[in-house]
């Protein structure tokens, strides 16, 4: 454990500081697209973080190769190769998508073109655990087929759900965590040393996104861009493929005593075909919603819109923050309640406690529909948005209005200062003047005095020299 934990902490401090220099450079480099209608910051912001969180990558498979334990896993397989081969492809397609914005199909078929790389050097599905069946054998094309199926939907669903500050790197370290404790556990508890590359993984992920979040929280300096978003859903993607199709459940000594017993025990064989769907449910959820959505319309798959999930919270009501903390809080519940399940699946109080966090998070979904105001004498220790607010009651303004201001919060105070407003715009016309014309009458009455005043100059002028005209006439 100290090994991984060390592992953990150097990737995590390398890619904490790579971030710094790397978004300088993004900068010089010109990788700061103009914003788009679907965004949500409000400033371009440079992308490639994926550069940081890749270096990070190298550094943590250079340190697990020299430490006397993990050094095994380099020894007794290829998997650590074949990640770092399909890593290096891929992040090369995402930093080349960051800068130039490639094609949406090209960037389908790099993904696909490194699943395969990793399927050459030996990272593939070999067999399937089938609940009633056992284990099922696959062929070289069947595994190589669903070996690059997972890869790719993992991959889009990790650059899916990448559309707030700190969400991806988040969700993606809540799911790597619950996967590091779950592969830890068939590695030490069952002493198979077949888990150790995908527990290897699970660590390197978090160290990943752990040292990038600091950079990347709201408000964000720098995004992971599509190079960072594919990497760390490789990687995820890698792990799951370790450890559910090259353990075999035979070794796990599960398959005695009753038949109950047995389906019992064999809970942990199945949950790895479960595993990696419930650590990325909640991206999955918002990549097959959205293909749907846009086939419905018409559209591409891949043509982009402001449907996903987070943009739904966001207009539900929920603040930037609260969102990402939403999108945690049920990536957690899911990653997390799966193994837990996997560690005791006869245990009925942990079907109770996912229950009851789920019905919480469902209360903080629908957390905006509702405008909690603490009683008075609860005013000066809570927020002032839980306040009760008074308006601003004028001279005019009736009693009956600061009343309703205080029990209905902000509708009271639109409601109140909606009179005061009223009798301002009213104030012109008291003074005689109406409309557009108000300013002008104002600015233009010096010169009309003064024409006022010639014009009687004139007259008196006119009738003087009149009056001695007549008389000399006379």
């Amino acid at each position: 454990m100290r090994e991984y934990l060390l592992t953990l902490c150097i990737t995590a401090a390398v890619t904490y500081l790579l971030t710094g220099p790397v978004r300088k450079f993004a900068i010089v480099a010109g990788a700061m697209p103009e914003i788009r209608a679907r965004d949500v910051h409000r400033e371009p912001t440079p992308r490639l973080g994926g550069i940081a969180m890749f270096f990070g990558l190298c550094a943590g498979l250079l340190v697990a190769d020299h430490l006397e334990n993990l050094n095994e896993v380099f020894a007794d397989s290829n998997e650590p190769r074949a990640l770092l081969s399909g890593a290096a492809l891929i992040w090369l397609i995402g930093v080349l998508d960051d800068k130039f914005e490639i094609d949406a199909l090209i960037k389908l078929g790099g993904q696909m073109i490194a699943a395969g790389v990793m399927v050459m050097q030996g990272l593939t599905i070999l067999w399937l655990p089938i609940p009633g069946f056992g284990l099922f054998a696959l062929t070289q094309w069947q595994g190589t087929l669903l070996t690059v199926a997972l890869v790719v939907i993992t991959i889009n669903a990790v650059n899916f759900v990448d559309g707030l500050d700190g969400l991806a790197a988040g969700m993606v370290c809540i799911a790597s965590a619950a996967f590091f404790m779950y592969a830890y556990r068939i590695w030490y508890g069952y002493g198979l040393e077949a888990a150790a590359p995908a527990t290897l993984f699970a660590a390197i992920l978090m160290g990943m996104c752990l040292g990038f979040l600091p950079h990347n929280m709201h408000p964000a300096r720098i995004f992971m861009g599509d190079s960072g978003s594919m990497l760390i859903g490789l990687v995820l993607a890698a792990g799951a493929i370790s450890i559910t199709g090259q353990i075999d459940p035979d070794a796990m000594n599960l398959f005695s005593g009753s038949e109950r017993n047995t389906v019992h025990q064999t809970v942990p064989v199945y949950i790895p075909l479960l595993l990696p769907l419930t650590i990325i449910a909640v991206p999955a959820a918002d990549l097959v919603s959205a293909i749907v959505r846009r086939t419905w319309r018409g559209q591409s798959p891949f043509a982009a819109d402001r449907g996903h999930l987070h943009h739904r919270l966001l207009e539900i009501g929920h603040s930037h923050s609260r969102a990402v903390l939403i999108m945690y809080f049920w990536s957690a519940l899911i990653a997390f309640g799966a193994l837990a399940y996997s560690v005791n699946s006869a245990s009925m109080w942990i079907v109770l406690g996912i229950a009851a966090l789920s019905a919480l998070g469902l209360g903080l979904l629908l957390l905006p529909r509702f405008t909690p105001r603490a009683p008075r004498w609860a005013e000066h220790v809570v927020p002032p948005r839980y306040r009760r607010r008074r308006a601003a009651r004028t001279g005019s303004a009736p009693a009956l209005d600061g009343l309703q201001a205080s029990e209905h919060g902000d509708h009271g105070d639109r409601a109140a200062t909606a009179p005061a407003a009223a009798a301002e715009a009213r104030e012109p016309s008291a003074l005689g003047l109406h409309g557009s014309t108000a300013l002008s009458e104002l600015s233009s009455s010096p010169r009309a005095h003064e024409r006022e005043r010639a014009h009687e100059r004139t007259h008196e002028r006119e009738r003087a020299h009149g009056l001695s005209g007549g008389t000399g006439r006379k």
